[in-house]
């Protein structure tokens, strides 16, 4: 019996190396090497078409793409508006997040309009069942398959042409035509090229479900994000009713978008109103605590920032963030010594995004800094006031984008004062809402304390 042939493969870049190496010699990225079995040369794909000639950008007939809506408001904000016809979707989560629930959910929505096909590769037919009984979901006319074979599943999907396809998942299938197992690199990557060029051939949507490994990324060759045309991740501790999914990547919408879902014994039920979910309800007011107004996408959420300041009992003062980027942190105590004369190089420094969201953007910076200011001080800051604002080194306060519509959200949900930077304020003023427009940090802590 012949010995097969390995050799590894860079999970980022794809470049092959005979001999495995903490680093990959042709990205320089560390621990990305796969070991894999070495395939033939076999010609597996065809052209699309025999149309050779090139035609200018502007003598291409295009047409507007139907979307499928999936019946979930929440899940078509994230979309774009929903599927598109011919699209493919990467959707990855932790194990036992809710993925597999969502999209079975959305496949009996839309099979009253659709035809749809359900390909699970991890559960039985009875298990797959069981799970809709249990959500009560009408799936009389939703179409099951388990096979993990992707040349049978190819030819199901030529001869049904259904609308909408589930692949749960994509790691437990394998082609025949290579010799490694489900799961590796090379069979990940074939099976999404080549249902990926189904998909854009046949006008059906696939939506591809796919494992993430511990460090939360997607699991399989990085080329696998670039294959499909939009890349969901399902978020959320799963010792929480709160489920979250953020758009990275999508050619037919809106990236960032962020969609709110809450776990219940019926399967995930949308969030109508998710400022809810991260704003604290006190009995009474506390010092440490401001409201914030941050946009994921094109939704403005206010979340409650938290801050903990005590003094410090050991040599090295603890500096730590949950929910918010830790670097940035010791940026903004410096920023306060600076230029607002309040040292924190003796104190425990404690901050806390409230309901698990986590904010990348640098529009929460003033709010972050007032916390602390008011933890410190063992002051409480008015009543019904929300903040956002970025800072500067030179201590000064920078507009964020699309302040008027965080100011607007604020207001609808009974906010009724709004510290902002100087360059977000707005000659028509909102109505129910006083503005304090500060241009500096010094001018923003004389304003509140």
């Amino acid at each position: 019996m012949t010995r097969l042939k390995t050799l590894y493969v860079c999970n980022s870049c794809g470049g092959q190396t005979l001999k495995w190496q903490g680093q990959c010699p042709h990205c320089r990225e560390w621990n990305t090497l796969t070991e894999t079995v070495q395939e033939k040369n076999v010609l597996r794909f065809s052209p699309d078409s025999m149309q050779k000639q090139v035609l200018s950008l502007s003598e291409v007939e295009t047409e507007d793409m139907p979307r499928f809506l999936t019946g979930m408001d929440e899940l078509d904000r994230v979309l774009g508006g929903g599927l598109v016809q011919g699209g493919v979707v990467l959707l990855g989560g932790d194990p036992g997040i809710g993925k597999s629930t969502l999209l079975l959910q959305a496949l009996s929505r839309m099979s009253v309009h659709h035809r749809v096909l359900y390909v699970s590769g991890e559960e039985s037919m009875q298990q797959v069942a069981l799970r809709a009984r249990r959500l009560s979901l009408d799936v009389a006319r939703v179409d099951l398959l388990t096979e993990i074979r992707l040349e049978a599943i190819q030819s199901i999907l030529a001869e049904h042409r259904p609308r909408i396809a589930i692949i749960d998942s994509i790691q437990t299938i394998y082609s025949e035509t290579l010799q490694s197992a489900p799961g590796s690199v090379a069979q990940v990557r074939e099976c999404a090229a080549r249902l990926t060029r189904f998909a854009k051939t046949s006008g059906t949507c696939i939506v591809l479900v796919g494992h993430v490994t511990k460090d939360g990324a997607l699991a399989g060759p990085r080329v696998l994000e670039h294959m499909v045309d939009t890349v969901l991740y399902f978020e959320g501790d799963t010792h929480s009713t709160f489920r979250l999914i953020r758009a990275f990547k999508n050619r037919f919408g809106a990236v960032n978008e962020l969609g709110v879902f809450a776990m219940t014994e019926k399967g995930l039920r949308e969030v109508g109103n998710p400022s809810a979910l991260f704003l604290s309800h006190h009995g009474v007011r506390v010092a440490g605590t401001c409201v914030m107004v941050t946009q994921e996408g094109t939704r403005p959420l206010l979340v409650e920032i938290q801050a903990l300041v005590d003094e410090a009992h050991a040599p090295s003062p603890r500096r730590l963030c949950v929910g918010l980027e830790q670097n940035r942190l010791a940026m903004l105590l410096a920023v306060l010594h600076r230029h607002a004369g309040i040292p924190c190089f003796d104190q425990d420094i404690f901050i806390n995004a409230v309901g698990g969201v986590k904010i990348t953007e640098p529009g929460a910076d003033l709010a972050v800094m007032l916390a602390i200011v008011s933890s410190l001080k063992n002051r409480v800051l008015p009543e019904k006031t929300v903040i956002f604002g970025e800072i500067g080194l030179a201590g000064e306060v920078r507009p964020v984008q699309r302040g008027q519509e965080r100011i607007k959200e604020a207001a609808k949900l009974g906010f009724t004062c709004a510290v902002i930077p100087k360059a977000n304020q707005s000659r028509q003023a909102v109505k129910g809402i006083e503005i304090i427009a500060v241009e500096r940090v010094e001018e923003a802590v004389s304003a509140l304390f």
